[in-house]
């Protein structure tokens, strides 16, 4: 009779175990489709039998595994990081296309084009007031266009600055949430093993990587900390450490807790992009817009200042004005200088058209850095299409090994359904067999209570 009743105790110890292995193939089921969620396993434990000491045997329930390889996380936030980086530098580079502009009939490198042949049509007449006009406007023309090139500078680095300014909020916020996930924990140990809060914290940290390049450290009691660029604190446990925008010098900046500047380390992700173009890119771009602006100016009002006007005196007004403290490019605009005082001739034949001829030949002479204006500025723009022709290729290039990593982890951690139905026959049998066990150790008990009476 005890021997019945160790053998009833063990099937419906049995029924529990897989009731329990029953709950986790539906609980995997349902978030099959889950953001950050991986495949949960409830392991079984052999427990010793040896019916002649009355150890019954059987199952017991072990712990809770999860699917889920932090070497695999950690590689696709890095691809996910690393793709943000060039899509954002793309996206931001592809705003200065129309401020970069080289063809023949826009941009500054048609407007030098249009300025000396002016100054070449002038040469064919040079005491026509038509003429003279057209130097005039030709010469606006080119001022314009280096202010709409400087204007695309920026625009595109006001814009940057408010981007970062959102995404260093956005970082914070994320931060946040896992902070708040850390609580949980802290308050309930049985949350260690909750899988729901687990994906909703790999799914935060994948989308914090990419704002920004992040290293996460799990730690006994089930928490997070957060390290950002692999060394600025972020998380740790419950503490938070909030970073915020520094745009109080030309250099903007990222500042940690403590006030220091953390931006070198923050250089994955968008926000990494967006301050390589705020303190890298447009910078470099403006500083040879600039020189551009600046050379061409000086060499124009130069060489009028070497002839002479109508009347046949020696010029007193320059053609241009710039301020090369606020940039010349930006600042470029033409004096009031009238038609008639436009020096057009040479010194030594007052009335002519040598000086006219002088400065149309300026085009085709190189003045700076062994290019010609133009020249120059074709590589300028060059250079801006070069870097965004290359962050397009490697951010397509960086989306395909991002592809990749997020198939690896899937294969290796995803729930797959045909895994689950497997799974759920499996335990279904077992359940009916352990049924079936019960429903004939039922009638050995009333046979023995029969033969008992």
């Amino acid at each position: 009779m005890g021997n019945l009743l160790s053998a009833l105790a063990n099937s419906s110890n049995s029924l529990r175990v897989f009731e329990r292995q029953l709950s986790v193939v539906q609980n995997n089921v349902s978030h099959a489709n889950t953001p950050g969620y991986v495949r949960q396993v409830q392991s079984l434990i052999a427990t010793p039998f040896n019916p002649d000491q009355g150890i019954i045997g059987g199952s017991q329930l072990g712990p809770m595994t999860s699917a889920r390889s932090d070497f695999l996380e950690a590689n696709v936030q890095k691809q996910r990081s690393q793709h943000a980086f060039f899509d954002q530098k793309s996206t931001d580079l592809g705003k200065l296309e129309y401020a970069f502009v080289l063809n023949s009939t826009s941009g500054v490198a048609a407007s030098f084009n249009n300025l000396f042949q002016s100054f070449s049509k002038l040469s064919v007449n040079p005491n026509d007031s038509i003429a003279r006009q057209t130097v005039l406007d030709q010469a606006g023309a080119v001022a314009s266009s280096f202010g709409q090139a400087a204007g695309g500078l920026n625009t595109t680095g006001a814009d940057a600055d408010t981007e970062i300014r959102d995404t260093v909020t956005k970082i914070n916020d994320l931060v946040s949430r896992l902070r708040d996930i850390n609580q949980t924990r802290r308050a309930d140990s049985r949350s260690k093993t909750d899988a729901g809060l687990e994906a909703t914290a790999y799914s935060t940290l994948e989308e914090l990587s990419t704002y920004t390049s992040v290293q996460t450290l799990r730690q006994d009691d089930g928490t997070y900390s957060v390290l950002l660029g692999g060394q600025v604190n972020a998380l740790v446990g419950t503490t938070q450490y909030r970073l915020r925008p520094d745009f109080s010098t030309a250099q903007t900046g990222i500042l940690d807790a403590g006030g220091n500047d953390v931006s070198s380390i923050l250089n994955g992700g968008k926000l990494g992009a967006l301050l390589q173009l705020k303190n890298q890119d447009l910078p470099s771009y403006r500083a040879d817009l600039n020189r551009l602006a600046e050379t061409f100016a000086d060499q124009v009002n130069g060489s009028l200042a070497n002839g002479l006007d109508k009347s046949g005196s020696a010029p007193t007004t320059n053609l241009f004005s710039y301020d090369a403290v606020l940039g010349a490019a930006y600042t470029m605009s033409v004096t009031g200088i009238t038609p008639d005082q436009i020096a057009a001739a040479s010194p030594n034949a007052p009335g002519g058209n040598g000086n006219a001829l002088a400065i149309a030949r300026l085009d085709s002479q190189p003045t700076i850095d062994g290019f010609t204006l133009t020249q120059f500025y074709g590589n300028l723009s060059g250079r801006v299409g070069r870097d965004l022709a290359g962050a397009k290729d490697t951010a397509s290039t960086q989306m395909d090994l991002l592809t990749q990593s997020q198939n690896l982890r899937s294969q290796a951690t995803s729930v797959s359904l045909d895994d689950e139905a497997a799974q759920l026959i499996q335990v279904q049998r077992s359940y009916q067999a352990a049924s079936k066990i019960i429903g004939v150790l039922q009638e050995l008990t009333q046979t023995m209570i029969d033969i008992i009476r």
